[in-house]
């Protein structure tokens, strides 16, 4: 076992985390995919845990399930750390959801759109 594996072992999840369950952008889906950064190719100063998403996210795109499993993280503190990585400039996270333009917020549907999508779908 290398240390950092034996790092990662011995720290408990809310220690990785600041005790922190969720962050300003930690809702991410499981699907989202994360792009590493140029800003994360050095990775100094980062926790072990940080490293390997870097690590991982250096091959491609990867989806934070993935890379949950992959570190035998709890999901919760998998996008936390995720959430904190992206903050610091070190990686991108695309999601589906869409995003207005105009303010950088997802919309939200009202039920009056859903019920004009729903009509349209019927009458075809």
């Amino acid at each position: 076992m290398s240390e950092s594996e034996f790092e990662t072992r011995t720290v408990r999840p809310y220690a990785l985390t600041g005790g922190r369950v969720r962050s300003e952008r930690s809702d991410y889906p499981i699907e989202a995919l994360v792009e590493m950064l140029p800003a994360g190719v050095s990775g100094q100063g980062l926790t072990p845990e940080k490293r390997a998403i870097l690590q991982h996210a250096s091959h491609g795109y990867i989806s934070i399930a993935e890379l949950s499993a992959l570190l035998h993280l709890p999901l919760g503190v998998t996008r936390v750390v995720v959430s904190d990585l992206a903050d610091a400039g070190f990686v991108r996270v695309h999601t589906s959801t869409p995003v207005d333009t105009t303010t950088g917020e997802s919309p939200a549907l009202s039920l009056s759109v859903l019920e004009s999508v729903l009509n349209g779908i019927s009458a075809l």
